[in-house]
């Protein structure tokens, strides 16, 4: 990623941190709307689920212009996934649901930019959890 899109997505991820809790609500919502056989995979009360994502989501973006720092974090929940019962296929639903929750989340803020910016960021922290 370029600084500007690392910028993009930060200046992005901070504006969305006073309502993650609305952010997880949002994005877990779609994802069983979507792929409803995803939601035995998730056991846990949700509210608790919801803080887990947006954990793992903001040490991403703190640290997306270090992705070597990353990587045995994401590389350990990627094969923490696996055991989970995650495959490859759910990358990309999950790649679709995070851009539709940013979407419906930042509004106008949510330009074509930020899109990119947004799907190289994924790009980044699915590279370091697939190999999982």
């Amino acid at each position: 990623m370029d600084p500007a899109q690392i910028e993009l997505v930060r200046d992005t991820w901070a504006r969305l941190l006073p309502i993650r809790a609305d952010v997880a609500e949002l994005f877990y919502s779609k994802l069983f709307e979507l792929e409803p056989q995803l939601q035995p995979l998730f056991r846990s009360n949700m509210a608790a689920q919801g803080d887990r994502l947006i954990a793992m989501l903001d040490i991403a973006v703190r640290g997306l212009d270090h992705p070597q720092v990353l990587a045995p974090a994401f590389r350990d929940l990627g094969q923490r996934h696996v055991r989970y019962g995650v495959t490859q296929a759910h990358y990309g639903m999950v790649a679709v649901v995070l851009l539709w929750t940013l979407e419906q989340s930042l509004g106008a803020a949510f330009t074509a930019d930020v899109r990119r910016a947004w799907t190289e960021a994924y790009a980044v922290i699915t590279s370091i959890m697939r190999p999982g």
